[in-house]
């Protein structure tokens, strides 16, 4: 597939030797990185950093073309600016990676939609009222099986001092499930929403037992290589972001924010452990949404939505939908893992997508300012 053009946006620099500097740093043309006052997304972006977000980048893809800007920094404190191309962790937009992979799966009739957990890992999840017989592959896609969340058992992810313990502990799958089931579950099995990471670690086992081969070598082969996402990895317990990338920064609800860039993400197998440009979420969720990925049976599988109450969204498999404000609705993610917030998705036809992180918690009116520019670019027509 042709690349698309691009103009990137949104960062004031001097004339001369400066814009040449920044030129070779970046490996763009000095002329790129001239401010443009009058870009709307660049303003969005500006509004964004407002609210409290230490940086900001953003990029809209459509049939007129590519545009991407920033603001803030990559390290707080400093004037390095957000890199143009910045790998970060995209939280649960991995869970819909891992719904295109059993999918695909399903499609190729290794597996139902309709198989138990038991029927692929026999005896995982049993204990405290949670039983693997009765929840299907769907209720994990779709967060109805009942499960616990795993997420607030993980000492990393809740406290500063948790997060310093234990930023280098790798967890197993089985571990997590287990940490999981030690309590009941929220609901019988189909019988209510609610969101879990634990579905995900699941999601990702049965797709290893289904394929014989590991969760990240599937979604590497399946989704990464096919679509040349070149940014994206799954890194399994390695602690560093390989590559371009902003530092992460947690408060974990004080004033103070700790610097949690390096952090073994095996808590998050399945659930939310990629990495990702958003360069390369723009490709992804335009690619799946666009059949380019999935056989129309399947992706009308993935948009079948549920009223999902705990987000204010309808959710399918892996995916949630989402109103447009200008009428009409679009597919997408919010992902979040310690440090990093993204917002990405694209029209239903894949025609237009967009994608927005940030490299900290924010303020009180972050999330809703990167919705706002997501709907915004995604009403744009052209």
């Amino acid at each position: 597939m042709r690349a698309l053009p691009r103009r990137r946006r949104g960062i004031a620099v001097l004339a001369g030797l400066t814009a040449a500097l920044l030129a070779t740093a970046t490996g763009l043309p000095a002329a790129a990185a001239q401010p443009r006052p009058a870009d709307p997304l660049q303003r969005q972006v500006d509004a964004i950093h407002g609210t409290g977000a230490v940086g900001v980048l953003a990029e809209v893809s459509g049939p007129g073309g590519r545009t991407t800007a920033r603001a803030g920094t990559a390290v707080a404190g400093s004037r390095t600016p957000m890199p143009w191309n910045g790998r970060f962790r995209i939280g649960s937009a991995t869970k819909t990676f891992t719904a295109a992979v059993v999918l695909q799966l399903v499609r190729e009739g290794r597996m139902s939609l309709d198989d138990t957990v038991e029927r692929w890992l026999p005896g995982v999840v049993r204990g405290h009222g949670n039983d693997g017989r009765l929840i299907t592959v769907r209720q994990l896609l779709r967060h109805t099986s009942g499960l616990r969340d795993v997420a607030p058992e993980v000492a990393s992810l809740n406290s500063a001092a948790g997060y310093r313990a234990e930023r280098f502990r790798t967890y197993t799958p089985g571990e997590l499930v287990r940490l999981a089931v030690s309590d009941e579950p929220t609901f019988p099995p189909g019988k209510g929403w609610s969101y879990a990471n634990t579905n995900y670690v699941l999601a990702a086992m049965i797709v290893e037992k289904a394929t014989g081969r590991s969760w990240a070598h599937e979604v590497r082969a399946r989704i990464i290589r096919p679509l040349g996402l070149n940014g994206t990895s799954v890194p399994g317990s390695l602690p560093l972001i390989r590559g371009p990338h902003a530092h992460g920064y947690a408060a974990f609800g004080s004033e103070e924010a700790t610097d949690v860039t390096t952090l073994d993400p095996s808590m998050a197998f399945g659930s939310g452990a990629v990495i990702s440009t958003a360069h390369d979420l723009n490709r992804f969720y335009a690619a799946l949404l666009g059949g380019r990925l999935l056989a129309p049976a399947q992706l009308a599988e993935l948009t079948d939505t549920v009223d999902a109450p705990e987000l204010g969204v309808e959710y399918g498999l892996g995916i949630a939908e989402i109103p447009l404000s200008c009428g009409g609705t679009y597919f997408g993610h919010r992902g979040e893992l310690l440090g990093y917030t993204t917002w990405a998705g694209a029209t239903a036809d894949g025609r237009r997508s967009a994608a927005v992180y940030i490299n900290s918690d924010g303020g009180q009116d972050t999330q809703k300012a990167m919705t706002a520019l997501v709907d915004r670019e995604l009403c744009t027509t052209g």
